[in-house]
């Protein structure tokens, strides 16, 4: 396996990510990318020369996985946004390498943080179906994961939970901000 950057002039991985995109958040999140043209503005607005956009590979072309950043608050920190894995090699350390690269990446650039949003529509977490409200700090304090939720990849990759969008996706349905500060 390889993680390259990938190039808009690459349109059979372009179509792939977006196959990628709308069928890796179709179950739980199927607003998201809900057909190909969404997901190919996705790709195309997470592509830009002032951001970064990794694809995971096979020698024989086999696209595993995609990530993408772009830069925040003056490039001190870096929005992770999104990443999708091929459903056939999950749980295997594809994930773990594209975010270590990603953080290598940005590093360079003089980012000092990266963040995320995890959002929690499916009721993945104990954050899902109910209300935040007024007391989210100390809900955030008591996050377990139910069913499979992500931010526990993000967790196991340094990722730590920083604060919360209650209902930001409707009731009951919170984006969870996990941010790492990196190290050069």
């Amino acid at each position: 396996m390889q993680i390259v950057h990938l190039l808009q002039s690459d349109r059979t991985a372009v179509r792939q990510i977006a196959n990628l995109l709308v069928e890796g958040f179709k179950q739980h999140w199927p607003s998201a990318w809900p057909d190909i043209e969404s997901a190919l503005e996705e790709v195309q607005e997470c592509s830009g020369p002032d951001k970064v956009s990794l694809i995971a590979i096979y020698e024989d072309g086999t696209l595993l996985g995609w990530e993408a950043a772009a830069p925040q608050y003056d490039d001190q920190a870096w929005e992770l946004h999104p990443l999708v894995l091929h459903p056939d090699y999950r749980e295997v350390g594809i994930g773990r390498a594209l975010v270590q690269e990603l953080e290598r990446e940005v590093c360079n650039r003089g980012a000092v943080t990266l963040y995320l949003g995890t959002d929690d529509e499916d009721n993945l977490t104990t954050l899902a179906a109910r209300d935040l409200y007024p007391n989210v700090l100390e809900r955030l304090m008591d996050i377990k994961n139910l069913r499979g939720h992500p931010y526990e990849l993000y967790h196991m990759l340094g990722f730590v939970v920083v604060g919360a969008i209650p209902d930001a996706n409707g009731l009951g349905k919170p984006d969870n901000l996990m941010a790492k500060r990196l190290t050069g």
